[in-house]
């Protein structure tokens, strides 16, 4: 769902102006070596679960909300691991972006959560094995693998051309 105040800036710049946007994606892990994934209802792709901050709110904060809003899975954030730009991005609607991109590590807060579609930007929701993962953007199994991968004490940063 497009945030309202992006709808805003639409209406006065229009689809084909290029939107730089602060986004957040989880990499939500369970104790049992799982990744939570959901199918992009727009695309049709496996992909993060994701979302662009509302103005003035907290990456963290934005993080939790759109898992919760995604998946109905409430979340802890563990770490911050990456800070990178995506591509540019048209969306089908025709919507060009490009994002400031904050990857956080999240696991399930608490037991008994189940995953569910929660929202109509998902087709499905599910929990897959790492080593089990399903056909996904190879940009997207990258970010998986350095998140749950890293070991540092602070974020990566992607180097300009990269």
């Amino acid at each position: 769902m497009t945030p309202d105040f992006v709808a805003e800036l639409r209406a006065h710049v229009g689809p084909g102006f290029l939107l730089w946007l602060p986004g957040v994606n989880a990499v939500v892990h369970d104790g049992q070596g799982r990744v939570l994934l959901h199918r992009r209802s727009d695309t049709g792709e496996w992909s993060l679960l994701s979302g662009i901050l509302e103005p003035g709110e907290a990456p963290a904060d934005g993080v939790v909300r759109e898992v919760r809003e995604e998946t109905g899975v409430p979340v802890v954030v563990e770490r911050l691991v990456a800070v990178t730009v995506s591509p540019r991005i048209t969306h089908p609607n025709g919507d060009r972006a490009q994002y400031l991109e904050l990857l956080f590590v999240c696991r399930p807060d608490g037991e008994g959560h189940r995953a569910r579609v929660a929202d109509d930007e998902s087709l499905c929701v599910a929990w897959f094995p790492r080593r089990a993962l399903p056909a996904m953007r190879p940009y997207v199994a990258e970010r998986i693998a350095l998140a749950l991968d890293y070991q540092g004490q602070g974020a990566v940063f992607t180097p300009a051309g990269r």
